[in-house]
C-alpha cells in the first residue's frame, strides 16, 4: 500500500521563494488528497514548526524538509533533506553559511540589469521577498513581470537571469559532501532533487550519483513537477542502478507560476522503494 500513498515531499513557502504561507500550502495539499507532506524551503528551516503544526491541523502526516543548494562540477544542484532533526545545530549553521552569499549576489544581479537599462531591480525585488536572507532570481523575476518588463517569469529567466545573460551571477554554494553530511548527521535522508533539470553529460551525471551515494545519499526524485513521463522512467532506472529510494514531490511554488499542483503527480511504481519506507520512524 505504501506505493499508493499520496506523498508530496517538495514544495516552497514565502519563507524561501514560494508565494503561499506554510498554512496555505498545507490546506492546498490536503484539498488535493496529500497524506504525507513536507515543506522544503531553500536553505532555511524557519517554516518547519509552522508546517508541522499546519499538517497536523489538516490531518496529514509530516516529514521535516529542506532543499539545499550545492555546487557540483560548476553547476548548481539541489539536494532535498527529509526526516531530519530540525533543531540540529550543525545543519542550522551550515544552512546559515549557505544563505550568507545571497544578498551580495542579488546586488550584483541588480548591477548587471542596470547596465541594460533596468534600474532599481534590487530594491524592486525586496517587496517580493518573505525572508531577506533568501532573496533569489525568482524574486527578481516577479518584479520584472509586475513592472511590465516581461510577460511572465519564463521570459525573464530566458532573457535576463540564465548563464550568459545580463542579470545572471553564479553563486558558490555548499559542496555535495557538505549538504549530504548535514542531512545525514541530523538523522535525515538526502535526495537528489529533479535530476533531469541539470545539464550534465552522461559521465557527469554518473559522477554526481556515484559521489552522492559515496557521501551517504540514499534517494532520488523520480516523479517531480519538472520531469516528463519519459524522465520518470529514466530516473526510476537510475534509482535501481544506484540502489536509491525514490521520492515524489511537485516542487510547487505558486498557484500562478507552478504547472504542477500539490498532490497531483502520478504515484510511484511498485518496483521502486519509496523514501518514506526508509523514514517510517521519522514521520510525525
Amino acid at each position: 500500500m505504501t506505493h499508493l500513498l499520496n506523498a508530496d515531499l517538495h514544495c516552497h513557502s514565502v519563507i524561501s521563494d514560494g508565494t503561499l504561507t506554510p498554512e496555505e500550502l498545507a490546506a492546498r495539499a490536503k484539498a488535493n488528497g496529500v497524506e504525507l507532506w513536507s515543506l522544503t524551503d531553500h536553505d532555511e528551516l524557519a517554516g518547519q514548526a509552522r508546517a508541522l503544526a499546519a499538517a497536523h491541523a489538516q490531518g496529514m502526516r509530516y516529514l521535516s524538509g529542506v532543499e539545499i543548494s550545492v555546487t557540483f562540477i560548476g553547476q548548481t544542484v539541489h539536494i532535498v533533506g527529509l526526516g531530519f532533526d530540525a533543531d540540529n545545530a550543525a545543519l542550522l549553521q551550515g544552512l546559515r553559511d549557505t544563505r550568507g552569499g545571497r544578498r551580495q549576489r542579488a546586488m550584483e544581479m541588480s548591477e548587471g540589469l542596470a547596465k541594460v537599462g533596468i534600474h532599481g531591480a534590487f530594491e524592486g525585488a525586496l517587496p517580493y521577498v518573505g525572508n531577506p536572507e533568501l532573496i533569489s532570481r525568482t524574486h527578481f523575476a516577479r518584479f520584472l513581470v509586475d513592472s511590465g518588463v516581461c510577460k511572465d517569469t519564463n521570459e525573464v529567466f530566458r532573457k535576463y537571469l540564465t548563464e550568459g545573460k545580463p542579470g545572471y551571477v553564479a553563486h558558490r554554494w555548499a559542496t555535495l559532501g557538505d549538504a549530504v553530511r548535514w542531512i545525514v548527521d541530523a538523522g535525515g535522508l538526502a535526495v537528489v532533487a529533479h535530476p533531469a533539470r541539470y545539464r550534465f553529460t552522461p559521465n557527469e551525471e554518473f559522477a554526481l550519483f556515484t559521489e552522492f551515494k559515496g557521501h551517504g545519499g540514499r534517494g532520488v526524485e523520480v516523479v517531480t513537477g519538472s520531469h516528463s513521463v519519459a524522465e520518470y522512467a529514466i530516473y526510476a532506472q537510475t534509482a535501481k542502478e544506484f540502489g536509491l529510494a525514490a521520492s515524489r514531490g511537485s516542487d510547487f511554488h505558486s498557484p500562478a507560476e507552478s504547472h504542477t499542483e500539490l498532490g497531483t503527480l502520478p504515484l510511484l511504481k511498485r518496483t521502486l522503494t519509496p523514501v518514506w519506507e526508509l523514514l517510517a520512524s521519522r514521520i510525525q
